[in-house]
């Protein structure tokens, strides 16, 4: 991991004492745990040990770190649980991307919620999962009550790899670790490749829980504006030039949330300001089975060297069942494996098993087929009933579920996320998804969650 700098404006002293700040915060060094010497510290950091020396005497007193003589410097005090760092962010829950989700997930199942980032279960293939829970339930005892193989079930790995090469990413089954779900993925990748105060790019606007993970790994999150064919290359340039993120996240299939599609040209021209600052790339690629026809892979074009991809099948088969992946170059999967077995142990090989079988089908191709088909006509009907109010989609969306839309003039979709919420309807504002909050006027719109008593909501709220 590079080493921290001083940063403009900072001491040496600030900058040495809030780097054991932030060690103890995100964990890496824990209640009782020794200090590195001041020599070493020193040496590490590229200060000098007088500077350690005034650092830790300043922790000592204010409670931070407690020293023993003749044996060194250690952490003090129990730490509080860990909280999510705050992000200036307005505080009415109304419009919180927690909030938002949590009454997404509380709400009935039968509710219709254009607010939130799923398909109804009605559109999911409930057969074919019924079919593969009953296979899987007629297995061996091992395979049911045993843990997994921390890499994950191998014809699961094999299969994610086909599908990963008709996209343009090649992966062998030794590239591929499987996980609990997509943001299980980016929650490891964080704690193999960043630590506390680190900077992380993300799209503005983007998926509001890549924010929320975040915060809770105590990461800065600086943002570039999306532009329908990505990134905006000129300002991408601009951000990594002055900011050094460490990583960059984002969707580049299906765009969470304004449904753009990264171009050919735009993957490339990303690719070397990435390389050239030195960054990592996450590319989640959850809506990849809605695509009628696949946009460029960052992950393809990078042959998966600075490019890590991730995704699940939440979306298309079931949120219930849990598994997702991540792709990525051999000695970032040895390290993740570690990180696993230390968070989660083994794998969820039932869940594995499942998701395996149920993707081996041959309805599930099928199936997809038809929720693109479906969701192109919602799409089109939504758009139209949108416009008819003075709603505006952002741009025509070739794929996905997502509506990115501009309210007409005057309209603060956070207001109507409030006005909703007090009639039990869940919105989804443009500020939850907005890391710079300058997607007032902006509303996602999930088509496939779109019903006759949602559109009679948007209109009383126009008036």
């Amino acid at each position: 991991m590079d080493t921290p700098t001083v940063q403009p404006g900072t001491t040496r002293i600030d900058f040495v004492m809030s780097t054991i700040r932030g060690r103890i915060a995100g964990r890496s060094l824990t209640p009782g745990a020794r200090l590195p010497s001041v020599r070493a510290l020193a040496a590490s950091l590229r200060v000098s040990v007088s500077t350690v020396v005034e650092a830790y005497a300043r922790l000592v007193a204010e409670g931070a770190i407690a020293s023993r003589p003749g044996s060194g410097f250690f952490v003090a005090a129990q730490l509080a649980p860990m909280t999510l760092s705050p992000t200036g962010a307005p505080a009415d829950r109304g419009i919180d991307p927690l909030w938002i989700s949590r009454q997404a997930l509380e709400a009935d199942d039968d509710d219709c919620k254009p607010g939130c980032g799923w398909l109804p279960s009605s559109w999911l293939p409930q057969d074919s999962l019924r079919k593969a829970l009953r296979s899987v339930s007629r297995a061996p005892v091992n395979d049911i009550a045993q843990y997994g193989p921390p890499l994950g079930l191998l014809p699961m790995r094999q299969l994610i790899g086909r599908r990963l090469g008709e996209r343009g990413v090649e992966a062998t089954p030794q590239q591929i670790m499987l996980t609990e779900s997509g943001t299980q993925a980016i929650d490891l990748i964080c704690r193999l490749l960043l630590e506390p105060g680190d900077t992380v790019m993300l799209d503005d606007p983007c998926y509001f829980n890549f924010q929320a993970l975040l915060r809770a790994h105590r990461i800065r999150v600086v943002s570039v504006p999306m532009t329908p064919t990505g990134p905006d290359v000129a300002a991408f340039a601009a951000v990594a030039e002055r900011e050094r993120p460490r990583l960059y996240i984002t969707n580049s299939g299906v765009h969470n949330p304004t449904g753009a599609m990264l171009s050919a040209a735009t993957a490339l021209r990303i690719l070397r300001i990435v390389d050239q600052h030195g960054m990592v790339v996450v590319e989640d690629d959850i809506f990849a089975d809605f695509e009628h026809v696949p946009a460029p892979r960052l992950a393809g074009f990078d042959g998966l060297n600075r490019v890590l991809q991730i995704g699940s099948f939440s979306k298309t088969l079931s949120a219930s069942v849990r598994c997702g992946f991540i792709a990525a170059r051999a000695d970032w999967i040895d390290g993740l494996v570690d990180l696993k077995i230390a968070t989660t142990f083994g794998a969820a090989r039932l869940n594995e098993a499942v998701v395996h079988l149920a993707l081996s089908d041959g309805t599930y191709r099928r199936h997809v087929q038809s929720v693109r088909d479906r969701l192109e006509r919602q799409r089109h009907d939504v758009a139209e009933k949108l416009q008819a109010m003075g709603i505006e989609p952002w741009m025509e969306t070739r794929a996905g579920m997502f509506l990115w839309s501009r309210l007409p003039q005057g309209a603060d979709s956070s207001e109507w996320a409030r006005a909703a919420l007090r009639r039990g309807l869940v919105l989804a504002p443009g500020n939850a998804f907005s890391v710079t909050q300058t997607a007032g006027n902006y509303m996602r719109f999930n088509v496939a969650q779109m019903d006759g008593g949602s559109f009679s909501l948007i209109e009383s709220l126009l008036t």
